[in-house]
């Protein structure tokens, strides 16, 4: 009997738990994204949209140096966005005749469907897209990339290679810290489940949150390098803009596609008659030293 009536309250704790987590529940999966900070929101003001496939995608586009022929293109990484180059802008600016950086399809401002199929090839097509509305298709460009980024501008010089009519003219090509060798990265556990598309896919995008978010990615910057929190929540708006944490999963993709693609865009690297630059932070626990750095050289 009384074993009876423990268990009986047992259920009725679990109910009573079960009606008080319904609502807390619904609550956090439709807690707001962050409002822009001031700089953030300079940043969106001061750029501009165009339209790829009916798909809005954000730019930034500076007149610099008076008189310099010289243009580059600046390609982010993942998951952030093109506001990662805001600190070095105006140097570039100084440079630069034209400065030119997007937010890729899938995050930033840029629009952010799903379901989709985010793809490296569709990165690509949209970067030289962008040049055509800007009727800058027959000019010589400077590509400087990180990350993702670097992944879009291996498939870019690809296509230079080939000389296919219509696509970009590379100068020079300056990559940074990205896993360009499927073999010497190293995902973050997030990665890997996210990645991998199972079903706690998109259960782990909408539980997702600042906290998780800003753990998880603090780790791959150097010691002395790392964002502060506002940064953080810059990148954390980014990503919420346009409810991008739910295609996080599927723009992880490019993790499977750069193994499948792997003789394409590392081949792409090797005997070209451009100047190719590499920024490499030796800390990189994403991109380990001293394998990666052996393997590049």
């Amino acid at each position: 009997m009384v074993r009876r009536d423990r268990l009986r309250r047992m259920r009725e704790w679990w109910v009573q738990v079960g009606l008080l987590a319904v609502p807390l529940l619904a609550a956090y999966l439709h807690i707001p994204p962050p409002q822009l900070s001031p700089a953030l929101h300079s940043w969106k003001s001061s750029g501009k949209f165009f339209t790829y496939k009916g798909l809005r995608i954000f730019y930034q586009d500076s007149v610099g140096v008076v008189g310099s022929p010289e243009i580059v293109v600046l390609l982010h990484g993942f998951p952030t966005s093109s506001y990662d180059w805001y600190k070095i802008w105006e140097g570039l600016t100084l440079r630069f005749h034209r400065v030119i950086a997007l937010d890729f399809l899938g995050f930033g401002f840029s629009d952010k469907p799903r379901p989709h199929h985010y793809s490296i090839f569709e990165q690509a097509s949209i970067v030289e897209a962008l040049l055509r509305h800007l009727g800058l298709q027959n000019r010589r460009i400077n590509l400087l990339s990180h990350d993702y980024g670097d992944i879009v501008a291996q498939e870019l010089l690809y296509r230079f290679k080939q000389n296919r009519s219509g696509r970009l003219t590379i100068k020079s090509l300056c990559l940074s810290n990205g896993g360009i060798f499927p073999e010497t990265h190293r995902p973050l556990l997030l990665q890997k489940l996210l990645k991998d598309g199972g079903v706690l896919s998109p259960i782990l995008t909408r539980l997702m949150n600042f906290f998780v978010f800003s753990r998880g990615l603090t780790p791959v910057f150097g010691p002395y390098t790392r964002p502060s929190e506002s940064e953080l929540w810059d990148m954390w708006a980014g990503i919420r803009n346009n409810d991008g944490n739910l295609v996080i999963d599927s723009l992880l993709q490019y993790i499977n596609q750069r193994k499948k693609f792997r003789r394409r865009w590392v081949g792409a690297l090797a005997s070209v008659t451009i100047p190719i630059h590499f920024i490499y932070g030796p800390l990189d626990p994403v991109n380990p030293y001293p394998e990666f750095l052996e393997l590049y050289r």
